[in-house]
């Protein structure tokens, strides 16, 4: 994996019309070899205020086809690659928390955040569990409650929901050992109440994996802090949704481009909000 450009006003000046071969990570020799843990960890670090304290932050963590699909037959995995896979795993042990939709749980066969090894040092300096735990949004809790989101994670599944949400339901999933969270007054989940419960839980290092219709949902509630786009180098066609979904919201949300890396024709790109 190599750097092709870290974004500064610098290198934007000497490359205006293409990019600028920077060689790999800060201190690297040969730009054209595949990126530590470490230096992925140390490239996608979450940022933090001048006085050292957290602030929340969430970025989401998506993939598109050159076509704009994000799933190829309901599922991201037969768009991505090996890279993209080891920046998703980085990202989720840089992380606090996990949020994904309750269709994305069902579709992707999601599993809990697994500890590993190489960042348990780095979780346990920075006060973190051992591994992200994962935030399922869902209005209607039917969720299947014998996957192992419920039986083995490591850490408890939380359920974002609604006030209105049915009792019996809520107790369902309870007593299944998940926590459910309280971010909105009726039957959904507002992003804004959300974001503020996570972090009220003392989850300030958010990730959001989609699906497309959570994606739209934040981005529609301004909420959203950093978009990691991968840019897989695949046409899809069909009827594929795109990476955010929803109504249109009023006017485009502008987003400015901070780092892009590059592996076998895979471009993975972070945004910031502008």
């Amino acid at each position: 994996m190599r750097r092709l450009f870290p974004v500064t006003e610098e290198t934007v000046a000497e490359a205006p019309g293409g990019a600028v071969d920077a060689g790999g990570p800060p201190g690297a020799g040969a730009g054209d070899r595949e990126w530590s843990l470490e230096e992925l960890a140390a490239a996608y670090a979450y940022p933090e205020r001048a006085n050292g304290r957290r602030e929340t932050w969430l970025r989401a963590n998506m993939v598109s086809t050159l076509d704009g699909a994000a799933q190829h037959d309901g599922r991201s995995q037969p768009i991505s690659s090996a890279s993209d896979m080891r920046i998703f795993g980085t990202l989720r042990q840089l992380a606090d928390v996990v949020l994904v939709g309750a269709e994305t749980v069902r579709q992707e066969g999601y599993r809990p955040v697994r500890a590993r090894a190489e960042f348990a040092a780095a979780r346990q300096a920075a006060g973190q569990t051992k591994a992200a735990a994962v935030a399922i949004v869902s209005a209607s809790l039917e969720l299947d409650y014998s996957l192992p989101l419920f039986t083995s994670p490591l850490v408890p599944t939380l359920i974002l929901t609604g006030a209105a949400a049915a009792p019996d339901r809520v107790a369902a999933a309870e007593k299944a050992g998940a926590q459910v969270v309280v971010a909105g007054d009726g039957m959904g989940v507002d992003p804004a109440r959300a974001v503020q419960a996570l972090a009220g839980l003392g989850h300030t290092r958010l990730l959001a994996e989609g699906g497309p219709r959570l994606l739209g949902q934040l981005v529609a509630a301004d909420v959203l802090d950093e978009l990691c786009l991968t840019i897989s180098p695949m046409l899809a066609v069909g009827d594929a949704q795109r990476i955010s979904g929803g109504p249109s919201v009023p006017v485009p949300r502008h987003f400015e481009l901070v780092s892009l890396l590059e592996e076998a024709g895979f471009l993975f790109s972070r945004y910031h909000r502008s």
